[in-house]
């Protein structure tokens, strides 16, 4: 990963979709050595994590990890999931945090050299080419190691620097497999 450390740099991390998407290539995130690893490399400014919750429940499995990231460095940007019923019946739960991340990366960015997104979500291109279009650097950080890829194709050839996500492993993983706060979100996004 290209890092610069006189730029000041920011990472939005989209929660659900970074949670699919180490999931799936079996990597569990330390996010103390993530958040050191920027503040070491860049001039870093802030960890932006959006995460929807669900409120109606007397305990929600995420809330240890919000809690721990929210005492360690991070900034929190949470709202309720809703609750609704699709045309077949089906009971869904939604939580879609896009909104959220783009207003706060627009607002940020006359204070920002570099952005950082982890997710893969391409309805995240249309910001990458605004914050672009303002002079900003963006980096997208997912993996293309999925079948199929966790990153749109459209968002990875519209970012500045495309990091795959394992590439960053052993910068970011946990250096042994014990249970962490991460786990805490099997249970609340296996049925969102």
């Amino acid at each position: 990963m290209k890092l610069n450390k006189v730029e000041r740099t920011a990472l939005f991390i989209d929660g659900a979709n970074l949670y699919a998407t180490t999931k799936n290539i079996g990597l569990e995130i330390d996010y103390k050595r993530l958040l050191k690893f920027f503040e070491r490399e860049t001039r870093f400014i802030r960890a932006l994590y959006y995460t929807a919750i669900t409120d109606d429940q007397e305990y929600s499995s995420i809330r240890p990890l919000i809690d721990w990231l929210d005492y360690n460095g991070y900034t929190m940007i949470t709202k309720p999931t809703k609750e609704f019923t699709d045309s077949a019946g089906r009971r869904k739960i939604k939580g879609n945090m896009d909104t959220e991340l783009t207003v706060d990366a627009m607002t940020l960015a006359e204070h920002l050299d570099h952005i950082i997104i982890f997710s893969g979500d391409g309805d995240f291109r249309a910001l990458v080419e605004a914050l672009q279009n303002r002079g900003k650097r963006v980096s997208v950080v997912s993996t293309l190691t999925t079948s199929p890829p966790m990153i749109a194709d459209d968002l990875r050839r519209q970012a500045d620097q495309f990091v795959e996500i394992k590439d960053l492993a052993t910068l970011i993983g946990h250096k042994d497999s014990s249970k962490n706060a991460q786990d805490e979100y099997d249970d609340e996004y296996e049925d969102a």
